[in-house]
């Protein structure tokens, strides 16, 4: 069987997808699996050890889109594809889905495009605190045959395949940062997508501070998107002074990594704390402790989807009746879902695990 998987768009989005393809993988060992990703998620499938063809398209507007879809949808029609499943659902990949002239072809009931596929599956409402894999484990019980067993994060987990020279890379920046076996290394991601992702900068500032006080060993990293960098500069340069003279030492600059870079250094630190953003999902594909800072969206449909042995915990505020909102406008209008989350919460959430984990 020959088996084409769609997912565009974002980074944590393509993480949650990688159970589905072990699944794939053990239902059908003998399937040709490929995957259609866009540029900027590429890593997190590149490698994979059930991905026989990654086909990585670029994320392009306008005309210089139609060219690039019509050039694609030709490659992904000659490659004479037996079932598609779009794990995505929106105009792009419902439109590639149907350019593959696949029997079988998969997607979620959505209106104006279920018509573009073979087969289409209830769509659970966005905002349903329901977890986002097992939504998408939906799409595979509509294909034709399939026997595979339900979603368990036990033996499912979301995965991403190391990289040997990654790896070697890193090694090399932490000695350069006389960074060794010694230290207990603390990666606290600091970025988001959108505003109303964003913890409070004075918070992430009493986080770090908490962390590289309690033990001299401590080494703590932040990592951000381009978009916050400056943001993470800020919280860095607090965090020194208010620490003092060890400060310099224990809160490190490292420079920029990427997403392969990010995974090997977290998989070397004994924590990671961020909020509901790709680099979050990232972690969860290695064994670090973690602690999820949820706003707006709710950790039952975005936790991390990793083993339950492996110590992780989800900070929010069920409470809220706002939440979860759609990420449009903050009714409130101080996104208290945020600013009202207590540092104290998320230090004591990461005390839990680092004791869990020790």
């Amino acid at each position: 069987m020959n088996i084409l998987l769609i997912r565009l768009r974002l980074i944590g989005d393509v993480v949650f997808t990688t159970p589905v393809l072990r699944a794939l993988r053990r239902e059908f060992p003998r399937a040709r699996l490929a995957y259609l990703v866009e540029r900027e998620a590429a890593a997190v499938v590149k490698g994979h050890p059930d991905i026989d063809e990654l086909i990585v398209v670029p994320r392009t507007r306008g005309l210089a889109r139609v060219v690039d879809d019509l050039r694609l949808a030709r490659r992904l029609r000659a490659a004479r594809f037996d079932l598609v499943i779009d794990l995505h659902g929106g105009p792009r990949s419902s439109w590639l889905a149907r350019a593959t002239g696949a029997a079988q072809r998969i997607g979620y009931d959505v209106e104006g495009r279920s018509w573009l596929y073979t087969k289409t599956v209830p769509r659970a409402r966005d905002l349903r605190p329901r977890h986002s894999v097992v939504n998408q484990w939906d799409l595979l019980s509509a294909i034709e045959g399939w026997h595979g067993q339900p979603p368990d994060p036990k033996i499912d987990a979301v995965t991403m395949a190391p990289d040997q020279e990654t790896e070697k890379v890193i090694d090399r920046r932490l000695r350069a940062l006389d960074i060794d076996s010694r230290h207990e290394l603390m990666v606290v991601h600091v970025s988001a997508g959108n505003p109303f992702r964003r913890w409070p900068e004075a918070a992430f500032v009493r986080l770090v501070c908490a962390l590289a006080a309690d033990n001299n060993l401590r080494r703590i990293i932040l990592s951000s998107g381009p978009s916050d960098k400056e943001a993470a500069d800020r919280i860095a340069r607090a965090a020194r002074t208010e620490l003092g003279p060890e400060g310099t030492l224990r809160v490190v600059d490292f420079g920029d990594f990427n997403l392969a870079e990010l995974r090997a250094l977290v998989a070397r630190s004994r924590l990671f704390v961020g909020g509901d953003t790709g680099p979050l999902h990232i972690a969860a594909t290695t064994r670090t402790p973690i602690v999820g800072i949820f706003g707006p969206t709710l950790s039952a449909r975005s936790a991390p989807w990793r083993d339950p042995a492996v110590p992780t915990e989800s900070v929010e505020l069920p409470e809220l009746p706002c939440r979860p909102c759609e990420q449009r406008v903050c009714e409130p209008g101080d996104f208290r879902c945020l600013t009202t989350l207590k540092p104290d919460d998320v230090i004591s959430a990461a005390e839990r695990v680092l004791r869990r984990s020790a």
